[in-house]
């Protein structure tokens, strides 16, 4: 298990700054690099990593530094990353030194909050009772040739770029990404999308209940080096009761799962789609975006558009945060064009009565942004498809509504599968007979579209059945062409 300290500075920690933090464990400690120079390691005489120091990174969105964080920032911050290893009792005291160093000298603060300290930490431990973690990768734990364990200790874990190397490391080595937490945290929605196709998991470890799946609530053991399901006697995975206890204050959140299309010119432009939603449903345009949390450069579609055309033919995945929503991005160079495949999520904070007047969710009349205060209704939704096929390239959408928490992380709790209200497919996809459900026509020609109305949210197995009829697919989670659903099930 790690514990990171995060220091935030005005300006970005020079040699000398960094030197002077580094000698928070006096001259007697090691100073290493790892992952091509890009992580400092501050390691005991004889070598054993103690913390980890990642390159620092500038945040230009300070909205980031709240939702991650919990604290405020008046503008840009430099964010540089601490992990200590809790297998030497000294070394979360080097990492806050190492951080208390560098705010003192740069004006900065020091998460989590607590006294600043600049002490010398002298190592006491005899160091040599200690296992080293041999597995080359700083972000890693644990190193199997099944899985590579990672262990979190924090209120919320992001997609951070440790993790995001690790993820690589796994895909490369045919490995499972397992991420180890205590049953308080929760996952940021980038985070669990990363995590939410097996084998990789979230391995909750409760003192009371022991291990169990974040994401399932299934209970779990370490064998043949990977976590998996602990079956009972008849072969039946084991639901443990934490995981049934409901999300307190949770909310409706809307997910709007799309997928568009482009002609790979020199002229082509990314990321119009996405900000067509976030101006339809927040308002406003997208705040910021990077390849990890936090999302930390301005919103800029030149910029991303440049990242994908150097990344390519490799796809380049994304996160992208605005005002009350959160956004994946998958972009991808196929036989057909290039592909956003892009996942929204946005937390509607109203309630029932508030939303009352803002009409039946029948679409009468939709094509603009929705009228009254649902402005995440089925009505608006419309209007986001309408926009999106008739300038962004639209191939097919799923919108569904969920329960969650306002700030959009993921507990460790049961969250009920999400409801689809909305579905888009290509004409010549869409279906018809008895049983079907209302729809409408989108464009005309080669490039028309299917809009069919599964309903407003209110009735989960009607909506269901009503996709299911569509797609020919059963259960909840199940997508259109938009990639895997937000559903949670999992064994």
């Amino acid at each position: 298990m790690t514990r990171d300290v995060i220091v935030l500075t005005p300006t970005p920690p020079d040699r000398a700054t960094l030197l002077a933090g580094l000698f928070a464990g006096g001259p007697d400690l090691r100073v290493d690099t790892a992952a091509e120079s890009a992580v400092t390691q501050l390691c005991a005489p004889d070598g054993r990593p103690l913390v980890a120091i990642e390159a620092s990174a500038l945040v230009r969105v300070p909205a980031e530094v709240r939702r991650l964080l919990g604290v405020d920032a008046e503008g840009p911050v430099w964010w540089t990353e601490a992990r200590a290893s809790t297998a030497v009792p000294e070394a979360y005291a080097l990492a806050r030194s190492f951080a208390g160093r560098l705010a003192t000298v740069l004006g900065g603060t020091v998460w989590p909050g607590g006294a600043v300290t600049t002490d010398v930490v002298p190592l006491r431990t005899d160091i040599t009772a200690v296992p080293v973690p041999d597995t080359g990768i700083p972000a890693v734990d644990v190193l199997t040739p099944r899985a590579l364990v990672v262990m979190q200790d924090r209120p919320v874990v992001p997609l951070s770029t440790w993790l995001a190397d690790a993820l690589r490391h796994a895909a490369d080595g045919d490995r499972a990404l397992q991420l180890v937490t205590p049953p308080a945290s929760r996952l940021t929605l980038p985070l669990r999308t990363a995590l939410r196709g097996l084998p990789h998991r979230w391995v909750v470890r409760d003192e009371r209940q022991g291990l169990y799946d974040g994401l399932s609530g299934v209970r779990l053991r370490w064998s043949g080096g990977i976590f998996g399901p602990d079956l009972d006697e008849r072969g039946a995975a084991i639901l443990v009761e934490p995981f049934r206890e409901p999300v307190a204050g949770a909310v409706r959140q809307l997910v709007l799962q799309a997928r568009t299309r482009h002609h790979p010119d020199a002229e082509l432009l990314l990321g119009g789609a996405l900000e067509a939603v976030f101006r339809r449903l927040t308002g406003a345009a997208p705040q910021g975006w990077g390849t990890a949390e936090p999302a930390g450069n301005p919103w800029s579609r030149r910029q991303l558009t440049e990242l994908a055309r150097a990344r390519a033919p490799r796809p380049t995945l994304l996160t992208v945060v605005g005002a009350g929503a959160l956004a994946t991005v998958r972009v991808l160079r196929t036989r057909e064009g290039v592909e956003e495949d892009v996942t929204v999520v946005v937390g509607d904070t109203s309630t029932a009565e508030e939303r009352s007047g803002a009409g039946d969710g029948s679409g009468a009349g939709a094509g603009s942004d929705a009228e009254g205060p649902d402005a995440v209704g089925p009505d608006a939704v419309e209007g986001v498809a309408r926009e999106l096929h008739a300038r962004h390239g639209l191939v097919s959408l799923l919108a569904s509504y969920r329960s969650g928490r306002a700030d959009l992380t993921v507990p460790a709790r049961f969250e009920a599968p999400p409801v689809p209200v909305r579905l888009l497919v290509p004409e010549d996809s869409a279906r018809g007979g008895a049983g079907i459900p209302a729809s409408v026509r989108l464009g005309a020609g080669t490039g028309a579209a299917r809009l069919y109305r599964l309903g407003d949210g209110s009735d989960a197995v009607a909506a269901w059945r009503a996709l299911e009829r569509l797609t020919g697919e059963g259960g909840a989670g199940g997508g259109a062409g938009t990639g895997p659903g937000p559903g949670r099930s999992r064994g």
